[in-house]
């Protein structure tokens, strides 16, 4: 098999800045600012090649991530959380062939400006405390379907766990264990469904190198900056991520 990766430079001009924003979210800001990655390369492609493409990078980022953050994550979260974003991948198989990644980008930006409102205009209600357990079940498995769908699981969950106010190492380190297994149970699936090819991988590799420069900066950044900037960069992550999945949307 001769190596065969996109040669576009449109391509990695767009491809470039969208691992390395992955890397950072994946490892410093618990996908705040990921969910932005594949609409930024699918600037220059389909969002299925995307998708494609990023899951060995995901992998690799994932991986790093667990050797970074494995003292510090929060197993009582994880219990109650993990199994429903598994369920929410299923459903993402399931259904995959009878929803467009627009539609469902667009779906999951406007949830996430929802979402980021009711914690800045409404603070007697969002408070510090977290939603209700049922909201975050909802909120887990609909993580794991958009996950599936386009890799943009981060805003629903991150808004379900930004009410508990984690140590940000703590939060990175949660949903760093979350992502992995909810990555990894996409390949099967992904596979099956014809999403992986030759030409994706090998471009896959092209980009890897790019993945410890990202994730070491996040790694910094998560262990430096102070608690109340750490979630106001969250915020401004999920209004960006909210209004770029937004405006995909499309009705067909």
């Amino acid at each position: 098999m001769f190596f065969a990766p996109i040669e576009s430079p449109l391509f990695y001009a767009a491809a470039i800045p969208a691992v390395l924003l992955m890397g950072v979210s994946k490892s410093g800001f618990g996908s705040g600012f990921g969910s932005l990655a594949v609409p930024i390369m699918a600037l220059a492609c389909t969002v299925p090649t995307a998708a494609a493409i990023f899951m060995p990078i995901l992998l690799v980022m994932d991986l790093m991530g667990l050797v970074v953050f494995r003292k510090h994550f929060d197993l009582s979260v994880l219990r109650f959380l993990l199994p429903l974003g598994l369920m929410g991948t299923v459903l993402g198989t399931l259904t995959f062939h009878y929803l467009s990644a627009p539609a469902v980008s667009g779906i999951v930006g406007a949830l996430t400006l929802i979402f980021l409102a009711q914690r800045l205009l409404l603070p007697k209600l969002s408070g510090s405390a977290p939603w209700p357990k049922p909201v975050g079940a909802v909120l887990a498995m609909m993580s794991g379907f958009t996950s599936f769908v386009a890799h943009a699981g981060g805003p629903p969950i991150s808004a379900y766990i930004m009410g508990m106010r984690l140590q940000p190492m703590k939060y990175a380190a949660t949903l760093a264990v979350f992502f992995f297994a909810i990555n990894l149970s996409k390949w099967g699936p992904y596979a099956y469904l014809g999403l992986l090819n030759w030409e994706n991988f090998h471009t896959s590799l092209v980009l890897m190198p790019l993945v410890p420069v990202g994730v070491m900066i996040g790694v910094r950044i998560a262990g430096r900056i102070q608690m109340a900037h750490f979630y106001r960069m969250i915020e401004v992550g999920m209004l960006l991520t909210g209004l770029k999945l937004l405006s995909e949307w499309r009705f067909v």
